[in-house]
């Protein structure tokens, strides 16, 4: 707004990967907002998500708030590095590592790795095969459009940390809600990091409700693939080739990518581009009600 104008009502703002038609999030009770959050509601969510989620038996499940509060203590569980993230992927984690003074290499030969599955922006699935370091962190905060790629049964090999991200799939980015899953033995350090009230009591409210509606998620799923392949036609009929992404995010290749990013904004609409690449632009996808504001601008 500052650069190209307009009000926060005016923008489509399709440069994140997140979830248009939220989880509708009902009433909260009262006592969500004026209590300290309850270790029965924590249960109730923990449940839910091991349900929704399939965890194994002999996996643990932490809840926090976000993510990205999760990231940032991916570190300090992981020990002495160097850290191995193939890129180009999402900058937090290697950002998360640096800042803890681990080195952050192009070697698969180091003691820790990172991927990030579905990754970004390319949409990059790994197979299980290329999970073998000591220490693996798999984050899959876009990966509840592909359930069945889920690498959630690795998480009782000590070493494994499995994340999971409540914003993106359910379009609630706002709620700060995330979750690591792995054995017991490889959170133990992050319970403690977290403190005891690491998750809001609307976000437990809302979470073990969003979680245990799984009508809604296969909905859900079926209405992303309709509107990815919307956009795909759109781009690609005025000249851009799709080169990934997520039902949640498409990433395509144009001829000049800082120029579409401009003129997009021109129009209210805010993308994404990459400063290591030049043709990469990455959208998401618009709510019901925008679309033809999208294709009024393209």
């Amino acid at each position: 707004m500052a650069r190209w104008g307009g009000t926060r009502a005016d923008w489509l703002d399709l440069s994140t990967g997140i979830n248009p038609v939220p989880y509708p999030i009902g009433e909260i009770p009262a006592h969500a907002w004026t209590a300290l959050p309850d270790a029965g509601a924590m249960d109730r969510l923990l449940r839910a998500a091991r349900r929704f989620w399939q965890v194994p038996d002999g996996a643990d499940i932490i809840a926090a708030a976000g993510a990205s509060a999760l990231i940032a203590r991916m570190p300090a569980l992981a020990g002495p590095g160097p850290a191995y993230i193939p890129r180009p992927t999402y900058n937090e984690h290697a950002a998360a590592f640096g800042a803890a003074g681990v080195a952050v290499v192009d070697d698969p030969a180091a003691p820790i790795h990172v991927y990030v599955h579905p990754n970004n922006p390319d949409g990059r699935l790994w197979s299980g095969g290329a999970i073998r370091a000591p220490f693996s962190v798999i984050d899959e905060s876009f990966c509840d459009i592909t359930p069945d790629a889920s690498h959630i049964a690795q998480t009782t090999r000590p070493g494994v940390v499995v994340l999971k991200s409540f914003g993106k799939f359910w379009g609630l980015a706002g709620l700060r809600l995330g979750f690591a899953i792995g054995t017991p033995d490889t959170l133990a350090p992050l319970r403690d990091l977290l403190g005891p009230w690491a998750v809001s009591g609307p976000a437990l409210a809302v979470g073990a409700r969003a979680l245990a509606d799984t009508q809604w998620a296969e909905a859900t799923r079926a209405r992303l693939a309709h509107d990815a392949a919307r956009i795909d036609s759109l781009l690609s009929a005025r000249g851009a080739a799709l080169v990934g992404g997520s039902t949640l995010f498409r990433l395509y290749h144009v001829d000049d990518a800082a120029e579409w990013h401009e003129n997009l904004a021109q129009r209210r609409i805010l993308s994404r581009i990459f400063p290591y690449s030049p043709h990469w632009l990455r959208l998401g996808l618009p709510p019901p009600e925008r679309w033809d504001q999208l294709e009024a601008a393209l």
